[in-house]
C-alpha cells in the first residue's frame, strides 16, 4: 500500500471538494469550510493556497463577515455540479439544442455532448428519459429566448 499516493489522492479530492463548495455560495467562513471538509482551518488555508497555485482566484477577508469567496478568473474553471444541477443543466442544454433559444443550437449541442461524456450512467439514464419531453418545449419553430451573438 502506497501511503504517499493515498495522501495525495486525499488532498486532491479535498481540494476539488473545496472548489465545489466555493462555487456553491458567495462566501464561506474558514470554520464552515473546515467543518464541511473535516479538517482544521489551517488545512483550509493550505488548500486555498493550492487552488491559487492552480490559477483560481480565491479572495479571503478577515473579521466579522469575512471569509473565502471564489473570484472570476481569466479562464473558465472546471464546474463541479451535484446530481440535480447536472440534470437541470442537461435539460436546459437540450432545450437550447432543440431550438428554444435562438442562436444557441450548435453551442448547446456541443456543451451537451461534453456533459454527456462525463455524466455518471445513473444520471445519463435520467437525462435521456427526460429528453423526449424537452424536445416538445421548442416545437413549432417558436423561440422562447433570443441569444445575443458574441463577437
Amino acid at each position: 500500500m502506497d501511503v504517499a499516493n493515498d495522501e495525495e489522492r486525499g488532498t486532491t479530492e479535498r481540494v476539488l471538494t473545496l472548489l465545489g463548495l466555493l462555487q456553491q455560495r458567495q462566501v464561506w467562513t474558514g470554520p464552515e469550510l473546515a467543518d464541511r471538509l473535516g479538517v482544521t482551518p489551517r488545512t483550509v488555508r493550505r488548500d486555498v493556497e493550492r487552488l491559487r497555485t492552480l490559477g483560481y482566484l480565491v479572495h479571503a477577508s478577515r473579521g466579522v463577515g469575512g471569509g473565502y469567496r471564489l473570484g472570476s478568473g481569466q479562464d473558465l474553471p472546471p464546474l463541479l455540479l451535484d446530481d440535480e444541477e447536472a440534470i437541470a443543466t442537461a435539460v436546459s442544454l437540450l432545450a437550447g439544442a432543440g431550438g428554444a433559444v435562438a442562436g444557441a443550437g450548435d453551442a448547446a449541442l456541443r456543451a451537451l455532448t461534453k456533459l454527456d461524456r462525463v455524466l455518471p450512467a445513473r444520471l445519463r439514464h435520467e437525462v435521456r428519459a427526460l429528453s423526449g419531453s424537452v424536445e416538445s418545449f421548442g416545437g413549432g419553430g417558436r423561440r422562447l429566448v433570443d441569444l445575443p451573438r458574441c463577437s
